[in-house]
This record gives structure tokens, sequence and C-alpha cells, in this order.
């Protein structure tokens, strides 16, 4: 094939297999702003609403806001935000190119471009996905943290705000002061309970400038809850080739993800929604049930499967699959997440366990465990600590749950088994490394790691039963190698 010379710009471009729009981008105004315009976003929200927008039109295209890279928006806004969503799956590979994106704000470049989306009266929804350590929000307080850079910053300058928290404050105030309707905020992160969460953070920080705007926001923001599931490794130079091949046209802004794709909502918006269950999206009264499944079952094992898998050299999550031993400790952690969720309505969790196994070893997906590993200190808590200590609580077997810490803290060695080095990327980096540096044994290391402020509810890490578990495994990690550890654990599994 022709390498293609000329660039994504207008649907009528395409000239290769690619599915087209049902409608015509210009057609409809924006409607959304989105924050945080990743692969994930651009893989899952931002083809719902083309499914919507195609199925019943609206104006509800999305104004994206990168609050830190400029890449997405010098990739997308060239190509007036068309991009290739591309599918693997076991039965081959499709594409389509998506509309619903009307141009990416770079936020460190345009700083005052944001504010005035947020602001704009036609806004009616805004849509996150900005990871977790980006909020600043103290889940144990329900509040803002002041120490937070992002928290910090915005406090003491709130009128030009930077984070995502502040630029909500703000922007809401502009639209009270101008009387305009306050949108729907809709947290799309992967956190338990997240629009609850969100809303505290945004209130606690209107309040600590405002607080009768904090008042205001109160009364007459709606902040519901979403779960949303779909696999999406981060782009790579295949990624752009598929898209050639699929478009005919060069693509700097293509995204790869499996064909399997959940978003479950809360249906509370104040001011109008897309059609999103037109492709596929679930409204529910309450969210908490999928998202709990999700976070405990998926992300669960995705983490422990992550650090393990990156320590015994398999650079993808398929590769972990392909791996007797592992896949077996997967399947196993998966099925102790189960045990600890009540049934949820009209799902099937057995088929959910099963279809998670499957979807993890799709070979066409080249998801990296090292990609998994980032900010583990942000998601241990609501993926593998809450469901140790429902299992704790019930007497259950806390063993699936302690072989996942304890790989977490061989993770935070910062080390391979060769002594090759690597980054942690975690927010809590620096203490991390601070409270291993010159630890060698399990005991001391698992004792440091435990003493962590604020990770670990102390009543988990001082049962003496959970300790001895982590420390096993660990100290088996330490003195025979990762790979070794997981054989070991495998044997254990299988005899039991």
């Amino acid at each position: 094939m022709t390498e293609p010379q000329k660039r994504l710009t207008a649907l009528a471009d395409i000239s290769g297999p690619a599915t087209r729009p049902g409608y015509d981008p210009a057609g409809h105004d924006c409607g959304i702003v989105h924050l945080g315009t990743g692969a994930f976003h651009r893989a899952h929200q931002a083809v719902y609403t083309d499914e919507a927008l195609s199925e019943e039109g609206g104006d509800w295209r999305i104004v994206g806001v990168s609050l830190r890279s400029q890449a997405i928006a010098d990739a997308m806004n060239p190509q007036n935000g068309l991009y290739t969503l591309i599918e693997r799956g076991a039965d081959g590979v499709s594409g389509r190119v998506v509309a619903s994106i009307d141009r990416v704000i770079a936020a460190a470049r345009d700083g005052d471009a944001p504010l005035a989306a947020l602001a704009r009266p036609q806004t009616r929804v805004v849509t996150l996905t900005v990871t977790e350590k980006a909020y600043g929000i103290d889940r144990k307080a329900m509040a803002v943290d002041p120490a937070h850079p992002a928290i910090a910053a915005d406090l003491a300058s709130p009128r030009t705000p930077a984070g995502a928290i502040g630029l909500i404050v703000e922007s809401l105030r502009l639209r009270r002061e101008n009387n305009s309707a306050p949108y729907t905020v809709l947290c799309c992160d992967n956190l338990p309970e997240n629009g609850e969460l969100l809303r505290a953070g945004v209130i606690d920080f209107a309040n600590r400038t405002d607080p009768e705007h904090a008042s205001w926001i109160s009364r007459n923001v709606s902040f519901p809850s979403s779960m949303v599931d779909r696999i999406t490794p981060a782009p790579t130079e295949a990624t752009l080739k598929e898209a050639a091949r699929l478009t005919g046209c060069v693509d700097l802004a293509a995204v790869e993800t499996e064909p399997f794709s959940q978003w479950v909502i809360e249906d509370r918006f104040t001011a109008g929604r897309p059609a999103w269950e037109k492709g596929g999206a679930h409204f529910v009264d309450d969210v908490r049930p999928y998202e709990m499944m999700k976070l405990r079952m998926l992300n669960g094992a995705h983490s422990m499967l992550a650090y393990t898998g990156f320590l015994s050299a398999h650079a993808c999550v398929r590769d972990v699959m392909a791996d007797d031993d592992l896949s077996l400790l997967v399947d196993r952690h998966i099925h102790a997440a189960q045990c600890t969720l009540s049934p949820v309505s009209d799902f099937d969790l057995d088929q959910y366990r099963r279809d998670l196994v499957m979807r993890f070893g799709n070979p066409a997906i080249a998801h990296e465990t090292y990609q998994i590993t980032m900010d583990g200190t942000e998601k241990l808590p609501q993926r593998i600590l809450a469901p140790a200590m429902e299992t704790l609580k019930a007497q259950g077997d806390l063993r699936p749950f302690a072989f996942a810490v304890a790989a977490w803290m061989r993770f935070c060695l910062a080390r391979n088994d060769d002594d090759s080095g690597y980054a942690l990327r975690d927010p809590r980096e620096t203490d991390i490394l601070a409270a291993v540096a010159g630890l060698s044994t399990a005991e001391d290391i698992a004792g440091a790691l435990h003493g962590l402020s604020g990770l670990f509810d102390p009543v988990l890490s001082e049962n003496q039963t959970w300790r001895a578990l982590v420390a096993d495994a660990l100290q088996t990690m330490l003195e025979c190698g990762m790979r070794a550890a997981i054989g070991k654990e495998a044997e254990f599994v299988r005899a039991t």
C-alpha cells in the first residue's frame, strides 16, 4: 500500500473501508465540554455521542479540553476534530471515523479558552476523564485537598483557574452571574460514586471562596455518577498505520480499542442530554452496584496482573493471559472480588467474570502492563484494599488480595529482578521510595508501605493474618523472583 499523503480533514477525504458518521457535523452545534480528551474519551464517550448524533441529532458535539498536554490539540484541530476509531477483536479489525468532537483546547497554550467554553450558555453537559489524581479531592474527608498543586493554585487565584475543580466552580459562577442555566457535571473516571465525590469537591472548593455560590451549586447543579468500561491501549505507530489503511489518509489522532464497550449512567440531567442510549448506554437510578463490580473485578484484576506481569517480563495483558500460571491467578482474583459483591440487578456476574478473562486474552489488543501500573496509590484503595476489607469482615480468604498487594509492594522497589530500574509513575513516588530506601526484608518493606499515611485501613494493616500473607508472598518474590513466585502461587491454587 502506498503511504497516504493527505491529512484527514473532512469526511469527503475518506477513501478506505472505514465507516462514516451518519450526519453532517457542520449541522450541529456544541453542547458538551469534555475535560481530558485522551485516548479513552475518544474510544468511549465521544463514540456514544457520535451514535446519538447519527440517530437523533441535536446540538451535542463536543469541545474537548486538554488540561496539560498540547499534543492531542495539535493532532486533532488540523483534522477538524475527525479521527479514526479502530476496533481490534479476535475476529478481525474494523474502523470508523468519528465526528462528534468539534475541536480541542490546549489549556497550557490558551488559558482563557476552557473557561469561556464552560461558561458558554450552549454548554449543557460537562464530562470529565482527568484520572484520579487530577481532581485533588480527599475521599475520606469528601473535600478538596488544599495541598494539591491544582487546588492550591486555583484557591489562590479562583477567577483564573487551571484545574478541573476550579474551572467548574468559576464557570458556574459566571453562568450564575449572566443568568445562564447551570450545566450537568458527569464524571467518567474510575472512581466509586464518582458523581458524589466530584460534587463534594466542587462544593467544598466553592465554599472556601464564596459560600453563597457553594449553596447555589448545591441547589442547582446535578452530578450524576457513571461507570465506564472499554479497554483502550495507548496509540502506537501501528495504530496510525492501520488508520491510514482504513481511511486512505494520515490520521494523527487515531485510537484503537476492543469491540466491547459499556456505559452505565444515572439519569439525572438538568439541561437535557444526548440520546446516548442509541449507542448502547444504560441509564439507571443508582450506578453504585455497577461501579463496584467493575472496580473490583476488572480494575482490581488489571492491577494485580499488571504488577505481576510487568515484573515477569510480560509486556502486554494478552501475554499475561497466555501464561497458564498467571491466567489462573487472574481468574482467582476476579472470583475473589466477585465474592465481595451483592447481586447486580439483571446482570450475570458469573458470565461477566468469564467475559473479562476472554477480553483480557484478546490477542489483537496490545495493552501494556506498565501502562496499567501507573498511579498505584490512587487505584489500590478502591480496587484491591476495599474488597480485602470486605473479605476480612466476612472471614473469607484474604490470600488473593494479599498476593496482589505483595506484587504492588515488589513493584514499589523500582527495580526488576535483573536489577534494571523503572519509574513508578505514582503521585506518591517520592514517599514510596523514601519509605523503602535501604530495606531488604519482606517484613520491613511491607511494614514501611503499610505505614504510608492514608493508604491502608488500620483494621486491615494491623491484622496479623493479612500481614503474614503479604510478607510471605513478598518474601518469595524477593528471594526467588517474580516468575518463581507466580509459579508457587499457581501451584498452591491448583492444589486447593
